[in-house]
């Protein structure tokens, strides 16, 4: 593989402004594809999912799948961007071999939405990330090419086609460019795709799994000398399929771009390859202008003209957005920026609020998500969202320490066997024999029992000294194997032993 040269990043941005544009594709979770009757259902056969329309045969006509206008609307709406009276498609003329039209029905002048904005925080810090344009297309087929060390064409032996994806309904979400950033550009681009993640998730319309390709951003970046107005040569890294990989692939671009400008050379216009093994880029293919694609209106479909009484019955009926819902969580919770962020960074906001509704109190949902599970987590290098405990299983376990069947130890033990398949958080309970003693009884002769084993620590407290009964409590803990309520064993033995608390 070609050595390519990087700049170190704090040079870079000493000598460079990073300039970012960033489009995001997004697969509308429809049942049906854009122009045809077709399923859009992941899993069957290669090509079994096809007609005569999404594959172009002479004599096929299109029509437009009106859920995905919908939702186009929706995600127009959501990015505050205004929705156009009338637009039209176009034919998007290029050769693909998973382009079986050999063009793209898509939007080029006329889009559904526009001249939006979305905002997001790096570092407490709001940034307006502004929306050029949000338009409606079909995604194209897939391509697998056999044999060779790189999965990509070159150096393949034969390629396969499967059609069943082609047609399916895409948005492209595309920004302005992004100019201001400085050193967190890149920060800046992966907090703007999950802001965006997560709204296209709340309205419903896709459930926007990167790693299924469900969305993906193509990545644009440019540098231009401090204190020059011009905008660069750009590079777009195509197809960037996770939040991390984005950061990765504006860093390292910044990088490259930064140290083939100070040798003296020139960026050239093309498409990217990200590596998502050392978060690398290389060289695809020399990028078209818009005018390389020939574009024209599309003449076998209607323009679309959403109502003004529609597209308002729309913006009414959207959910609460994103960063709405996490300013009013982190009201209700008590919660300081900080600890909001760390909920967010951990992946956990949702999980808390299912935990909730399933009735455990804010303070209790959050302390066993964000601390034994969260834990749990970090340890099995796995979302926290993947572990195999449920909402309702946590609050479970909340509500056992509630009621004083659980100490807080005794708990981490019941979520650990849940997290093994040993069953419900009760199942647990009872298989382990996890209960706390609660028996007065069998409690008492456990403190009779540490006191005459330990009557130097017991005459201390008898002195005044009551911090030494923390040496009894640990005996009579030991004692039950974690199972007394530690508060209460504390009140039997200062009464024993005739001292206030």
């Amino acid at each position: 593989m070609t050595v390519i040269d990087l700049m170190p990043y704090e040079d870079a941005l000493t000598a460079y402004d990073p300039v970012m544009g960033l489009e995001v594709h997004v697969e509308l979770g429809t049942a049906t594809k854009m122009f045809c009757g077709c399923s859009t259902s992941l899993g069957a056969e290669p090509n079994s999912q096809v007609c005569p329309t999404c594959l172009g045969m002479p004599g096929s006509l299109p029509v437009v799948n009106a859920t995905a206008v919908e939702s186009a609307i929706k995600i127009g709406l959501a990015l505050n961007c205004e929705i156009a009276e009338w637009c039209r498609f176009a034919r998007k003329n290029y050769f693909y071999p998973d382009m079986p039209k050999n063009f793209q029905t898509s939007q080029y002048d006329e889009p559904i939405a526009y001249d939006g904005y979305l905002d997001v925080e790096v570092d407490g810090e709001t940034f307006r990330v502004e929306i050029e344009r949000a338009h409606m297309e079909e995604d194209t087929g897939k391509s697998t090419h056999v044999g060779g060390a790189t999965g990509r064409i070159h150096g393949a032996v034969h390629s396969l086609l499967d059609y069943n994806r082609a047609g399916i309904p895409l948005i492209e979400i595309v920004t302005k460019p992004i100019v201001g950033a400085g050193e967190r550009a890149p920060q800046v681009a992966k907090a703007y795709v999950a802001e965006l993640r997560e709204l296209i998730k709340a309205l419903g319309v896709s459930e926007a799994r990167m790693e299924m390709g469900q969305m993906r951003c193509d990545v644009n970046l440019s540098l231009r000398p401090h204190g020059q107005e011009k905008f660069g040569t750009r590079s777009e890294t195509k197809n960037v399929n996770s939040l991390r990989s984005v950061e990765r692939a504006a860093r390292f671009e910044i990088q490259r771009h930064a140290a083939v400008l100070s040798s003296g050379g020139t960026v050239v216009q093309e498409t990217r390859h990200f590596h998502e093994d050392d978060g690398s880029t290389t060289s695809g293919r020399i990028k078209e202008e818009a005018e390389d694609y020939r574009y024209f209106p599309e003449p076998d479909l209607v323009p679309v003209a959403p109502s003004r009484e529609w597209v308002e019955e729309l913006r009414a009926g959207l959910p609460e957005l994103p960063r709405v819902r996490r300013m009013r969580l982190q009201a209700d919770w008590g919660l300081s920026d900080h600890e909001m962020q760390s909920v967010l960074n951990a992946g956990a906001i949702d999980l808390i609020v299912a935990t909730i509704d399933a009735g455990a109190p804010a303070d209790q949902a959050r302390k066993w998500w964000m601390g034994e599970l969260a834990r749990r987590a970090n340890e099995d290098g796995t979302d926290i969202a993947a572990l195999p405990i449920t909402p309702a299983q946590v609050a479970r376990v909340a509500a056992l320490v509630s009621d004083g069947s659980l100490n807080d130890k005794l708990a981490r033990q019941v979520i650990e066997g849940v997290l093994a398949g040993e069953g419900e958080p009760d199942e647990v309970v009872d298989k382990r024999g996890l209960k706390v003693v609660s028996d007065e009884g069998a409690l008492g002769a456990a403190v009779d029992e540490a006191i005459a084993a330990n009557a130097g620590i017991a005459e201390k407290v008898r002195s005044g000294k009551v911090a030494a009964a923390g040496a009894l409590v640990g005996a009579v803990m030991k004692a039950t194997r974690g199972q007394a309520d530690a508060a209460r064993v504390r009140e039997l033995i200062l009464e024993r032993l005739g001292v206030q608390g």
